[in-house]
């Protein structure tokens, strides 16, 4: 038996509260549009407490996550357009609907094969609400928020695609397509024009500078679809190798103190071998 929830009621009270007429007047001029970036700002911190495992924090970061999504819903309420509570039926019957192989007759063996299988459902719920209408003009890939970490979209963009049918057979497929990609970036690189130090102009507009981030952005798309067949969630994996840069560089810098220097004035190798033992650690 489910259990009852009554500090989540007591916390939707609150907002409710401070929405009212003898409220918060803070509280009462928010808008959809005014606190928007506060969803994003929050799931971030949110997301830091966990690649930190820093649970005490996590539950505090969770609650503003939560703040979130319940002042949104009361600011809708407040305006007739929905509540708290179709949110949680609504998401409830999505968790059903998408999860046939815990509460229908599908086969999933593996989380590869779950994910697939979200997509796919998604697709045909799509088409569902498209019925016989005229098809509308949004795309299936209009889905996925233009303002997502670049990372992020280009996972969801081709699991999207790929639950389509649009998808190489193998991960060794994907290999090969990155390495034309490369071979298009080189080429591209070669012909654009550059400043002394070898970088590609900014100064000088033209089809070839574009040309260079194009086909350098076709590399880091080919490469996350790399990650993507192997299971691996690319903007993770990038976090992750960020903070272990950071990680490492930091032990770089206190050892280049410990010898009474900062990493600026040490030469190339110098910085090597702290790179080197700072791996070592």
């Amino acid at each position: 038996m489910t259990a009852p929830h009554p500090d989540f009621d007591a916390f939707v009270e609150t907002i409710a509260h401070l929405r009212a007429p003898d409220g918060c007047p803070w509280d009462r001029e928010q808008t959809h549009g005014s606190i928007a970036s506060n969803m994003i700002e929050e799931a971030y911190e949110a997301v830091d407490a966990i690649e930190a495992a820093d649970t005490a924090h996590l539950r505090e970061e969770l609650g503003d996550v939560l703040l979130q999504v319940v002042l949104q819903s009361q600011i809708a309420a407040d305006a007739g357009e929905f509540t708290i509570d179709d949110v949680c039926h609504d998401v409830n019957a999505k968790m059903v609907r998408r999860h046939p192989h815990v509460f229908g007759e599908v086969q999933a063996s593996d989380a590869n094969e779950v994910l697939d299988l979200w997509d796919q459902v998604k697709l045909q719920e799509k088409e569902a609400a498209a019925g016989d209408a005229e098809p509308a003009e949004a795309g299936l890939l209009d889905g996925v928020p233009r303002s997502f970490p670049a990372l992020m979209q280009a996972q969801k963009i081709s699991r999207k695609a790929a639950a389509t049918g649009f998808e190489w057979d193998s991960v060794d497929d994907v290999w090969a397509k990155v390495r034309e990609e490369v071979a298009e970036l080189k080429e591209a690189y070669a012909a654009a024009p550059k400043s002394p130090n070898g970088k590609v102009s900014k100064e000088q507009e033209g089809a070839a500078v574009r040309e260079v981030e194009l086909e350098f952005g076709d590399v880091l798309f080919t490469l996350v679809n790399v990650g993507r067949k192997m299971g691996l969630d690319a903007e993770a994996a990038l976090r992750a190798t960020c903070q272990k840069f950071r990680d490492r560089f930091a032990l770089m810098e206190a050892e280049a103190r410990r010898q009474g220097a900062s990493v600026e004035e040490l030469s190339l190798d110098e910085q090597e071998a702290l790179w080197t033992a700072a791996k070592d650690r």
